[in-house]
Order: structure tokens, then C-alpha cells, then sequence
């Protein structure tokens, strides 16, 4: 009896050090990845909305509307609709790092010269452009991580990388405030140029360095042993082993599936609520009586940076219950309960208080809908182009939101229409989740 509670022991001391042994694994594999990757994102997306922060100089400047404003801060996702499946799919032909040192090179060249608009016509064409060029990015990183982590650890992987555009938020509103209030004037450019050049240039950089720091794939990572490799393989190899049958030729299948649409119909109305906060988020701050640039951009920095504490509280909570649809659900409804508050705030605390909760909110239903689709998709051939399929489609929300709010304003003079719009497109995102999206592959495990 002795003897067999011994070897019972020795076992379990087996798993414990094997347990320890791979999660110490993971560690260095994601602080190897997913630091640059942040970093690459936090530059992405704020080339993406420091538009929103340019506008208080330049509309003034060049004479643009709000509606103007509101299509060209959208077009940018047009060209990122067009483009994206066809760069994700050269990404499985080129690889990772060629794809992304393309991105980047490419995407920061034409935020620099987004200091160069002088009419309505150079804006909307230098948005497009800067979506054409980035385009890909983001589905390329959630596939390039689905080649990394298997799906029990995604999603947390996923939270971390996402994290990315609050930190952005938290950065670029001090920067974009500092860059207009002391750059304004020197070297004859005015300050919303001088915000262009300084946030677009480190994309160059950044373009030249993952070219030398990430690898393709698992088998060509020399920094691991061929030991390490192999549980990497191991691991990614039982999920493809546990994919659903219908999965495994998704190249051929994925137009023709239902869910693929009921995916990219929930996560569009989650990317319009993110660009509502994103874009508008200044404007709103300036119209609770915030003039002084500087000021606006240190305040718009506290709903981003609480998000970046949230986004990861709330993709933990998900990966340790094995549960993503009602984490994204919950998130969706308490999001647009805070946008609907937004216009019955009386003070400015109070509206730094509900764009937070907005903030935490609606930016955690993007990683927790992606993990969602990962997870579906999870060891299919055409995993890239799947996900890149529905991304490009959601993506269109980014194109819808500021056109309709900017529409609105123009119309009506107020934002509030424009909110309780984003408000309802959140509700039915929700809801388009909780009763459209049940059955296999919808958690981990399943």
C-alpha cells in the first residue's frame, strides 16, 4: 500500500514539474512575441485614430465639415476591406515576417505624409491608402499566434497582444496634445502635420526590426531547442486533432457558412462601438468644455488606460471559466449602457466616468470575439483567410461608425443620435451572439 501511494506520488511530482516545465515554456515564448507585437499595434492603431485628435487644428485649418471628416476618418477601412484576405493569404505564402516588415515599412510612410493633406480630396486618398498598406496586420498577428499558442492559451495571448490599442489611447492622447501645443509653427508646419510625422515614423523602424526578430513559424525558431519545438508542435498538432470534421478544408467552405456571417455581423457592431470611442472621444471631451488641447489629451489617456487593466481581467476571466460568448454578450450590453448615459451627463466627471466604463467595456469584446473565432476555426488549412474573411467584414463597422456619426453631427449639431445609434448596433450584437452562435467550437474544450 505504502508502495503504491509512493509511485502514486512520484507520478503527480511527474506532472507537476512537466506542468511547470511547459508553462515556463510559454512564458518565454510569449515575452519573446508578444512584446514587439504590442509595440507594432500600439504604432498601427494609433496611426489609425490620431485623425480623431488632428481634427481639432486641421478641420479648422482646411475648412472640413464633420461629415467630411466622419468619411475620411472611414475610408481608411474601405482599403482595408479590399485588401486584407488578399495580404493574409500572401502571408501563408511568404510568411510572417516578410509580410509584416511590409505592412509596416509601407503604413508608416503614408501616416507621414498624411501631414501633407491640403484638400478633401489628398485626405480621403492618403486614409484610403493607409488602409490599403495596413491591411492585414491585425488578422496576421491572430494567425500568426494560432501558429504559437494552442487554443486553451489563446486567449489571454490574444487580451495581451489587444492591449495594445488602449495603449495607444494612453499614449497617444498626451503625445497628439503635446505634438499640436509645442510643435505648432516650428519649421513653418502647424501642429496637427508635426502629429502625423512623429506617430507614423516609428512604424519605418519598427518595420526594419521585426524583420530581424520574428520568425515564420514554430521549426525555424532558432532561439528554442529542437526539445521545446517539439512540445510546441505537440500541443498545436492536438488541436487540429480536436477541430470539428467540417473544419478541415475551410478554404473551399468558408463563404458558404452560416456562422462565418453571424461572426463578422456581431463583431461589426462591436467595431463600431470601438471607433464611436476612438474617434469621437476628443470631440466629446472638448464639447464637455475641455478647450485647452494639452489638458484633453492627458484626460482622454484615463478611459484607455483603465481599458488596458480591464481588456485583461476580463480575457483571464474568459480563458479560466472556458467561456468567451457570454463574456462577449455582457461586455457588448454594459458598453452601450455607458454610451446611452453619455448625453445625460451634467459634468465633466461624470463623462470621464461613463466613457470608462464604455471603454472597458466595448474594447474587451474585440479580443473575446476574435478568441471566438480563433477557436472555431482552430487547425483549419485555411485558418488565415477564414479569419481575415470575417475581420475584413467587421471591419466595414469601422467605416460605418464615423460616417453615420459624423453624418449626424453635421445635421444635427449634437453627437447624442450618433451614441444612441452605437448604443443599439452593440445591443444586437449582443444578442446576435447569444442566440446565433451556439454548438461546437464556440469555448475552449468544446
Amino acid at each position: 500500500m505504502s508502495r503504491k501511494i509512493a509511485m502514486i506520488s512520484e507520478t503527480n511530482s511527474l506532472v507537476s514539474a512537466s506542468d511547470t516545465s511547459t508553462n515556463a515554456l510559454y512564458l518565454m515564448v510569449a515575452l519573446r512575441l508578444i512584446p514587439i507585437l504590442i509595440v507594432c499595434y500600439v504604432v498601427a492603431y494609433l496611426d489609425r485614430i490620431n485623425v480623431g485628435f488632428a481634427k481639432l487644428q486641421m478641420q479648422e485649418s482646411l475648412g472640413f465639415s464633420d461629415a467630411v471628416y466622419g468619411l475620411g476618418a472611414g475610408i481608411f477601412f474601405l482599403g482595408y476591406f479590399l485588401f486584407e484576405v488578399p495580404s493574409n493569404l500572401l502571408l501563408q505564402r511568404i510568411g510572417a515576417r516578410k509580410t509584416f516588415t511590409r505592412i509596416m515599412i509601407c503604413w508608416g510612410v503614408v501616416g507621414m505624409l498624411m501631414a501633407c493633406v491640403s484638400s478633401t480630396t489628398w485626405f480621403y486618398t492618403f486614409r484610403f491608402l493607409l488602409g490599403v498598406f495596413e491591411a492585414g496586420f491585425f488578422p496576421g498577428v491572430i494567425y500568426y499566434l494560432s501558429q504559437w499558442f494552442p487554443k486553451h492559451r489563446r486567449g489571454q495571448m490574444l487580451g495581451l497582444f489587444m492591449t495594445g490599442f488602449p495603449i495607444a489611447g494612453l499614449l497617444g492622447g498626451p503625445v497628439s496634445g503635446w505634438a499640436m501645443s509645442h510643435m505648432n509653427n516650428v519649421m513653418n508646419l502647424a501642429g496637427w502635420q508635426w502629429l502625423y510625422i512623429l506617430e507614423a515614423a516609428p512604424a519605418v523602424v519598427l518595420g526594419v526590426f521585426v524583420w530581424f526578430w520574428l520568425d515564420d513559424d514554430v521549426s525555424s525558431a532558432k532561439w528554442l531547442t529542437e526539445e521545446e519545438r517539439d512540445t510546441l508542435r505537440r500541443a498545436l498538432a492536438a488541436d487540429q486533432e480536436h477541430a470539428a470534421p467540417h473544419h478541415k478544408d475551410l478554404l473551399k467552405s468558408v463563404i458558404g457558412d452560416p456562422k462565418v456571417y453571424l461572426f463578422a455581423a456581431a463583431y461589426f457592431t462591436f467595431i463600431c462601438g470601438t471607433y464611436a470611442i476612438s474617434f469621437w472621444l476628443p470631440t466629446v471631451l472638448r464639447t464637455a468644455g475641455i478647450e485647452n488641447i494639452e489638458h484633453l489629451g492627458w484626460l482622454s489617456a484615463i478611459p484607455y488606460g483603465l481599458s488596458v487593466i480591464g481588456m485583461v481581467i476580463i480575457c483571464r476571466s474568459s480563458d479560466r471559466h472556458l467561456e468567451r460568448r457570454w463574456h462577449t454578450a455582457l461586455s457588448a450590453l454594459v458598453g452601450a449602457i455607458a454610451l446611452a448615459g453619455l448625453p445625460f451627463c451634467p459634468n465633466l466627471v461624470l463623462t470621464i466616468v461613463m466613457l470608462c466604463i464604455a471603454a472597458m467595456a466595448i474594447f474587451a469584446t474585440l479580443p473575446l470575439i476574435l478568441s471566438l473565432v480563433s477557436d472555431y476555426f482552430a487547425g483549419a488549412p485555411a485558418a488565415a483567410a477564414g479569419i481575415a474573411f470575417i475581420n475584413s467584414l467587421a471591419l466595414l463597422g469601422g467605416f460605418a461608425s464615423p460616417l453615420a456619426m459624423g453624418w449626424i453631427k453635421t445635421v444635427t449639431g449634437t453627437l447624442d443620435s450618433g451614441l444612441y445609434l452605437m448604443t443599439g448596433l452593440l445591443i444586437a450584437g449582443a444578442l446576435v451572439l447569444l442566440v446565433g452562435i451556439r454548438g461546437r467550437n464556440t469555448r475552449p474544450g468544446a
